[in-house]
């Protein structure tokens, strides 16, 4: 682990340059907005990870770092103060909400009806803050799911794009590993019933999986319109910010240029200790890296 003295000399020594565009009065890089998932905030709110206590931390945080939007969590569109409170926190810091993820057990038919009521909520508040990008986890059944459950999860799906084209905001498949194990089991039993949905892919989480992020790209990257990055060591533990693990991140690069990949990322750090360094300078270091890297 670098001493905190080092990491801020390498923070210092990345570009920070902007390119200058403004969409809807917020600045972003380039084509590509470079957002940030709240979670390592929510991880430390078990069991529901509503990290609304410390939301003002997340835009202060993400404000420094040069972070261009903010992915939410359900959760935090679910509070019955979330539209007044979140839109309050957008207007202070210039930051917009970008997205947000959610999840459910969507192949088991009997919560359809409480997961589609849940989403059509979640989903008009996200458009009411000027969202777009909705990351739809499936849920794990802790096993291969069945043909009858892969159909239920497609039925649930057929209408929650439906929710989501009535709100005009983007949905995409974002991935565990439960997706993709088993020769990506799950995942393809989902496009084979849906073949027009679009992919938000976690790359770490591909890595975890057994799937290489560049073939994924590869072969799926015509579809994606989202997509997460995240970075690990060589024993497999989270680094602290993007850039300090082994990630091919060059290579990730050089395959989403050859797909033409013009959609939104989510830089997402997670923490198997508790962070060294200050969570802002973290989200600073990865910002920076994205940009070194990607050209973001």
């Amino acid at each position: 682990m670098k001493t905190r003295r080092e990491f801020l000399k390498t923070c210092s020594l990345v570009s920070t340059a902007w390119m200058g565009n403004v969409i809807q009065g917020f600045a972003i890089s380039s084509e590509v907005r470079v957002n940030g998932h709240l979670w390592i905030y929510a991880s430390e709110f078990p069991p529901d990870w509503d990290s609304t206590p410390v939301l003002e931390k997340v835009f202060t945080d993400f404000k420094y770092a040069g972070i261009e939007g903010i992915e939410m969590m359900e959760v935090n569109l679910r509070r019955d103060n979330a539209l007044e409170n979140i839109g309050a926190l957008i207007e202070k810091y210039k930051i917009p909400v970008t997205g947000t993820s959610y999840s459910g057990d969507m192949w088991d038919k009997g919560q359809h009806q409480q997961i589609l009521e849940d989403v059509e909520l979640v989903v008009d508040r996200l458009h009411r803050l000027g969202g777009v990008n909705f990351g739809i986890t499936v849920g794990d059944a802790r096993r291969k799911k069945t043909e009858a459950e892969l159909d239920a999860q497609a039925e649930l799906l057929t209408k929650i794009l439906a929710v989501c084209r009535k709100n005009d905001v983007l949905p995409n498949m974002h991935n565990h590993t439960f997706e993709v194990v088993n020769d990506l089991h799950d995942l393809q039993g989902t496009l084979s019933r849906v073949p027009d949905l679009k992919l938000g892919p976690d790359l770490n989480w591909l890595i975890r999986g057994g799937v290489n992020p560049v073939d994924f790209i590869r072969k799926f990257g015509k579809q994606m319109v989202y997509m997460h990055i995240r970075d690990q060591h060589a024993n497999g533990k989270w680094t602290e910010y993007v850039g300090e693990g082994v990630t091919d991140f060059p290579a990730i690069a050089r395959a989403l240029k050859e797909t033409g990949f013009k959609g939104e990322v989510a830089i997402e750090l997670a923490a198997d200790v508790p962070p060294e360094n200050p969570m802002a300078e973290n989200w600073k270091a990865s910002r920076q890296y994205v940009k070194k890297v990607f050209g973001w």
